[in-house]
């Protein structure tokens, strides 16, 4: 049995184990932290399935797509620099960037000042594709906030979506 707390009585749970706030400062308890960060996870997981589902390019792994949107978003990039972003091994990264390539999704252009490296770019194929795929994404997103959602929960989703850029920052 744990420890009791110096004002716990016997039998009586501490705040730990019941998973509430911490009287003085107000903080969620650790199992109370753990819970809602499981939640999270497994929401966010479903809600990147749904997204995944509802874009038009079925046939692009998960990676692929973000090798997609990396360089859609940040310009022409090396296997490494790309590797190192998606936190993946090298050799996985080639291996993606290959089928991306076979697709004519990506192409490649050799490294201005480095020429044992090779820089990966989108084409205007794969352009296209990220733009779709964020498209429907984005559609599908909106329209169920707009029908499932009131719009005080909206805001409050808006709101939670800064906290939630913050936990993701480095």
């Amino acid at each position: 049995m744990p420890d009791k707390e110096p004002d716990q009585k016997p039998g009586q749970e501490s705040d730990q184990e019941s998973g509430t706030a911490d009287a003085d400062t107000g903080q969620p308890s650790g199992k109370d932290q753990e819970r809602a960060a499981a939640d999270l996870a497994a929401t966010v997981s479903q809600l990147m399935r749904r997204l995944r589902v509802a874009s038009p390019q079925g046939a692009l792994t998960p990676s692929q797509r973000a090798v997609l949107g990396r360089l859609d978003t940040a310009g022409p990039a090396t296997t490494a620099e790309l590797a190192r972003a998606e936190l993946v091994r090298p050799q996985s990264m080639r291996v993606i960037v290959a089928r991306l390539e076979e697709l004519g999704l990506v192409t490649r252009s050799p490294h201005p000042t480095d020429g044992r490296q090779v820089l990966f770019s989108l084409t205007e194929h794969g352009d296209e594709a990220i733009a779709s795929v964020r498209h429907s994404k984005h559609a599908w997103l909106a329209d169920a906030m707009a029908h499932r959602l009131t719009p005080e929960e909206q805001r409050a989703l808006a709101d939670a979506t800064l906290l939630l850029k913050r936990l993701v920052e480095e």
